[in-house]
């Protein structure tokens, strides 16, 4: 049995409820998605059609949102779960792709960006960052300077205010926006 734990920005939800605060972690293990509460049994929430391919494929990306939702992807397929913070009860967003319709494009990756009020996903097959809208309805390609191959994770960087850009890392990649997020940078030697 081998359990894959989710990144630290998308494996611990905090929820404050009444005052407390209650630490969640998702777990993927053996083809599941898993709720761990500090102090409860762990719990299977079931997501609909989730389909995704395992090793040696990156493993899907669990990414939490503004609201305290978790977004949940598939690595081969354009369609997201989203799990309501509070109920758990789970929606399913097949996205429209504005490109690649020819491929099976999954996500990897996944952040949800305060700034530009976004999700961006990377996809580790084809090497490809995606913008998504909040709504988890359409996602668009972003060019890219190069591919981001192999990429299994993506966050945001820490940035001034002031910054014209925003950044993102893709396993360790420094990869530079553009204003308008329709294309971008990528900074190959690590993150800058």
């Amino acid at each position: 049995m081998r359990s894959t734990i989710l990144g630290f920005s998308t494996a611990v939800l905090l929820l404050v409820s009444g005052g407390a605060v209650a630490q969640r972690s998702w777990v993927i293990d053996d083809g599941e998605l898993f709720l761990q509460e500090a102090g409860k049994p762990r719990r299977a929430v079931t997501l609909p059609g989730w389909h995704w391919a395992g090793e040696p494929y990156c493993a899907p990306a669990v990414a939490t949102g503004p609201q305290g939702e978790v977004v949940v992807t598939s690595n081969v397929l354009p369609i997201l779960w989203r799990i309501d913070p509070r109920t758990l009860a789970v929606s399913v967003y097949p996205l429209q792709l504005d490109a690649d319709t020819d491929k099976d494009v999954g996500f990897s990756g996944l952040v949800y960006s305060q700034r530009n009020g976004a999700w961006f996903a990377v996809s580790e097959a084809h090497g490809t960052l995606w913008r998504i809208d909040p709504l988890l309805r359409r996602a668009q390609k972003i060019a890219l300077s190069e591919p981001v191959r192999g990429a299994c994770s993506v966050s945001m960087q820490r940035q001034e205010r002031t910054a014209r850009f925003s950044r993102l890392s893709v396993d360790g990649m420094s990869v530079n926006l553009a204003p308008d997020q329709r294309s971008a940078y990528v900074l190959t030697g690590g993150a800058r």
